[in-house]
C-alpha cells in the first residue's frame, strides 16, 4: 500500500467517526426535542384549566318605587285611673233643734242685813295678875337639867277660862330639854292668875295667853 492509500483510508475513517458523531448529535437532538415538545404538551394539557370568564349577569331593572302610604291616624290611649279613690264621705251633723229661750227672771236680791252695832267695850285678852317672873324664876329650876347644865328659852300658849284660871298650855317652842318644858307648864298653870278676857259687850270670855321664860343656871 502507498503512502497516498494510507491517507485515503485515514480519512475515510475520520469521516465515518465524523459523520457517526453527527447522526448521533442529530439523534440525539430529535430525540430530546421530541421529548421536550411532548413534555410541553403533556404539561401544558395538565396546567392549562380552561378558565371561562364569566359574563356579567345583567341585573333585572329595579321595580318602580311605590310611594309610601300615609300612616294611619291612631288616636292616643285614654288613661284609665285604676286606683279610683272612693268618694269622700261627709258626714253631716244635723243641729239639734234649738230648745226655746226662755226668759229667767232673777228673784229680787236678798236686802242686806244691817251692820252690826259698833261693841260698847274693846275686847280684851286675859291679863296675868301680878308679875309672871314670879311664876317661873331660877328658884325653880329642876335639879336634873342643872346637873346637866341645861339651859333654854321655853315658849308657851296658855288657855285662861272665863273665871281666870288656867285651863291648858301647850309648848310651842322648847328649851332642848324636856324636863325645863315640862316644868315651865307645870309651874304657870299651878301659879298663874288672870283677869279673863272680855267681848265687846264687856262680859268675860275664855281667851289665850303667850309668854316665854328663860331658864338659865345662876352664877354664883
Amino acid at each position: 500500500m502507498s503512502y497516498a492509500d494510507r491517507d485515503r483510508t485515514a480519512e475515510n475513517a475520520v469521516g465515518v467517526v465524523i459523520s457517526t458523531i453527527l447522526l448521533v448529535l442529530i439523534g440525539l437532538g430529535l430525540w430530546i426535542g421530541l421529548r421536550t415538545e411532548g413534555f410541553q404538551k403533556i404539561i401544558k394539557r395538565v396546567t392549562t384549566v380552561d378558565i371561562k370568564k364569566d359574563e356579567p349577569k345583567k341585573e333585572p331593572p329595579p321595580p318602580p318605587k311605590q310611594k309610601a302610604a300615609a300612616p294611619p291616624i291612631v288616636a292616643p290611649p285614654v288613661k284609665i285611673n285604676v286606683n279610683v279613690a272612693p268618694p269622700p264621705i261627709t258626714t253631716v251633723t244635723t243641729p239639734p233643734p234649738v230648745a226655746p229661750v226662755v226668759p229667767v227672771i232673777a228673784p229680787p236680791a236678798p236686802v242686806a242685813a244691817p251692820p252690826p252695832p259698833p261693841p260698847k267695850f274693846q275686847p280684851k285678852t286675859p291679863q296675868p295678875k301680878g308679875n309672871p317672873g314670879n311664876w317661873a324664876n331660877s328658884n325653880d329650876y329642876p335639879s336634873g337639867p342643872l346637873r346637866r347644865e341645861e339651859q333654854g328659852v321655853t315658849r308657851i300658849r296658855v288657855g285662861v277660862g272665863a273665871d281666870g284660871r288656867v285651863t291648858s298650855c301647850d309648848v310651842t317652842g322648847s328649851s332642848g330639854s324636856s324636863e325645863l318644858d315640862s316644868t315651865t307648864c307645870s309651874l304657870i298653870t299651878r301659879r298663874g292668875r288672870f283677869s279673863p278676857a272680855t267681848d265687846g259687850e264687856g262680859n268675860p270670855v275664855s281667851g289665850t295667853w303667850t309668854s316665854s321664860i328663860r331658864w338659865q343656871i345662876p352664877k354664883d
